[in-house]
């Protein structure tokens, strides 16, 4: 489902800083090569999630979701010297693209690829992190935040993917990946830990920051 009309999309892409040529390649690429390429975090959706790293200037960062690479090399710009980006993905074809474009970046020495079950990793992952991006399997949105909210400082930030899902989210009858995205916007809402809110920027961002343990 198309937000909005193709003239405020350009309208929007034309008035937003420009991505960088490596992040333009990769969109190509992912494009050209990858099924699904929906998926692609992309220009718009990179720059918020940009803006939101160097508002925070983390010194770690955990990523449920690889997928190409666009996003940890967005997310990686905010990112204090030393720091780490741990990120995670299940598809191995999908993590090679990334791994090859991470090389490619100036961020390559501080990010640090996990391949497998996020559910497995995250614990083992022994950090603690100022902001955090889920974008993988719907179903598990909610589990993903109860194993990060623990490992997330104060004052750090939440950010998940695809919670509008096409606007199916508001539908009477949804299936089972829109009716788990329903349930985990209701659970960030309800949860005392956090404040809240969901933007409408392409499928969907919901942003909660940790105010309290």
């Amino acid at each position: 489902m198309d937000f909005l009309n193709k003239e405020l999309e350009e309208y929007i892409e034309h008035h937003s800083t420009k991505e960088n040529d490596l992040l333009s390649e990769l969109n190509r690429e992912t494009w050209a090569k990858v099924l699904m390429p929906r998926m692609l975090s992309g220009h718009i959706q990179g720059r918020v999630l940009s803006l939101l790293s160097n508002l925070t200037k983390p010194s770690n960062i955990i990523e449920i979701g690889t997928y190409t690479g666009y996003s940890a090399l967005c997310l990686a710009e905010g990112i204090k010297k030393n720091g780490e980006l741990h990120t995670i993905e299940i598809n191995e074809e999908h993590a090679a693209i990334a791994n090859k474009f991470f090389k490619k970046s100036k961020f390559s020495k501080i990010i640090k690829q996990h391949i497998g079950e996020a559910k497995n990793i995250i614990n083992k992952i022994e950090k603690k992190f100022q902001l955090a991006f889920i974008d993988a399997d719907k179903e598990n949105y909610s589990n993903y935040f109860d194993l990060l909210i623990d490992k997330i400082d104060i004052n750090g930030i939440i950010v998940a993917d695809n919670v509008l899902w096409s606007g199916k989210v508001i539908k009477d009858v949804k299936d089972h990946e829109t009716q788990e995205l329903d349930n985990y916007n209701k659970k960030i809402d309800k949860d005392p830990r956090v404040e809240n809110i969901l933007l409408s920027v392409r499928d969907g961002l919901m942003v909660c920051r940790k105010i309290s343990d």
